[in-house]
């Protein structure tokens, strides 16, 4: 069975490089392992070019690296050995090369200079962990790479896979108005949204999913990927254990009144800043994103942050509720529970990593911020997002259905109401406006 190939927003970003660089600069895509980078560039190709020549240094074909090694200093002669081996015609300026797996052999990524100085064919890379010391050590990073992070399938194009091309058109316009679904659209919605939230946004367990539409053969998929995602920790760091500690705590601190990062999740006893390189590696490789404490929340955000003061989100919410069920297959009762808002594990857990998600994906850093009040230095009061626009902070709180109060929110308004933009609360209920407040539901997360 042929894999699915989905319609993905990047998609676009591919086509304006291709027409507006001309051969200038390499597309290096960034992401994690299995959220679809080489099959959306592969299709890309196939597409939009007369050939294209795919190395994949995950298992590169015998010979390959011999090649680099052997005429890295003559590009016009590696091109055309590569062309022999891997048995493709290259034509000048109507072909791609795409290194898959980039991070697996760097030589190659610092050939990249050269390659796009001969200007005969287009380039794109592939990888993770592309930054990590290891992966960049006695190599020159290139200038002539543009930068693209791809991240999991984001609701939009979730709906799309499942046939339905409208849905996040009528949001768009309800977003704009601020006018309310009736009751039977939004639930109607709603109930898409939590069946996105569990098949989640990693494209083999969608395909999984409408394969048969049973919630249990994407559940497999994702403990896949989640074993995947276990042995390149150990695979690549020392202490590997640690760092898949650190990684299965994701769920319970995220359950926990204080979500920030305990090192003593992972190792009693041990210190936040013993374990950068373990977070540095998972930030990397994007299975988390962090959201970062900001001390001073200001158009500047970036000159208050407290690297020591973090929450960790997974990147992708469906693999979040396989990781907290440890054991066994999700069935068809999670939906059916999760529809109900009647799951056994915390959904403001759930709504919380989603909107992280969904802002990480539409291009946001992630900043909360924590502060005690004058009048009170007991009481920590925080704001799960901080976003910046216009020269104004906007403070993003998320709500499950059986949380309506949000003291904090209201505690940062009063302090911070010379600084203000919109204010919202991300819920599972419709549009309201109270005041100052807009409160949205969970499917328009993205659009903030």
């Amino acid at each position: 069975m042929s894999a699915r190939i989905f319609k993905r927003k990047i998609y676009q970003r591919l086509l304006q490089w291709k027409a507006e660089n001309d051969g200038k600069s390499a597309l290096l895509i960034e992401g994690a392992r299995r959220v679809g980078k080489s099959t959306i560039v592969e299709e890309f190709a196939k597409n939009e070019y007369d050939s294209y020549l795919l190395i994949d240094f995950n298992q590169p074909r015998q010979g390959t690296v011999e090649l680099f090694e052997r005429y890295g200093h003559d590009i016009g002669l590696l091109t055309s050995n590569l062309s022999i081996l891997y048995d493709v015609e290259l034509r000048q300026r109507k072909s791609l090369v795409i290194f898959d797996e980039i991070q697996n052999y760097p030589k190659a990524r610092a050939l990249i200079k050269y390659l796009v100085a001969d200007g005969r064919y287009d380039y794109i890379e592939t990888g993770s962990l592309i930054s990590l010391k290891e992966n960049v050590k006695d190599i020159t990073i290139p200038s002539e790479e543009e930068p693209v992070q791809m991240y999991p399938m984001d609701f939009e194009e979730w709906l799309w896979a499942n046939g339905n091309e409208n849905t996040m058109d009528l949001i768009r316009e309800h977003f704009q108005t601020l006018e309310p679904f009736n009751d039977v659209v939004h639930s109607i919605i709603l109930e898409k949204y939590r069946l996105y939230m569990i098949t989640g946004g990693m494209p083999a367990s969608v395909a999984a999913y409408l394969e048969r539409h049973d919630i249990r053969d994407c559940e497999k998929v994702k403990r896949q990927i989640i074993s995947l995602y276990k042995a390149d920790m150990h695979k690549n760091l020392e202490n590997g254990i640690l760092t898949e500690r650190i990684f299965e705590s994701i769920p319970s601190r995220l359950s926990a009144r204080t979500k920030v990062f305990r090192p003593g999740d992972a190792e009693k006893g041990e210190l936040t800043e013993n374990l950068q390189y373990q977070f540095d590696w998972l930030n990397e490789a994007k299975i988390v994103n962090l959201c970062l404490s900001n001390t001073d929340p200001n158009p500047a955000m970036n000159l208050n942050n407290n690297f020591r003061r973090f929450k960790t989100y997974l990147l992708d919410t469906g693999l979040l509720i396989t990781l907290a069920f440890d054991t066994g297959i999700v069935d068809e009762s999670v939906f059916v529970n999760l529809a109900k808002s009647d799951l056994s594990i915390n959904e403001g857990m759930l709504f919380e990593n989603m909107v992280a998600q969904e802002l990480v994906s539409a291009g946001h850093r992630l900043y909360f911020h924590e502060f005690y009040l004058e009048h009170d230095r007991k009481n920590l009061c925080e704001v799960d997002f901080i976003l910046v626009k216009k020269k104004r902070i906007i403070p993003v709180e998320v709500k499950s259905a059986r949380s309506t109060k949000h003291k904090s929110l209201d505690r940062f308004m009063e302090k911070y109401s010379a600084r203000l933009g919109k204010v919202y609360v991300i819920h599972s209920n419709d549009i309201q406006t109270d005041g100052r407040i807009t409160y949205l539901p969970i499917y328009m997360a993205s659009l903030l």
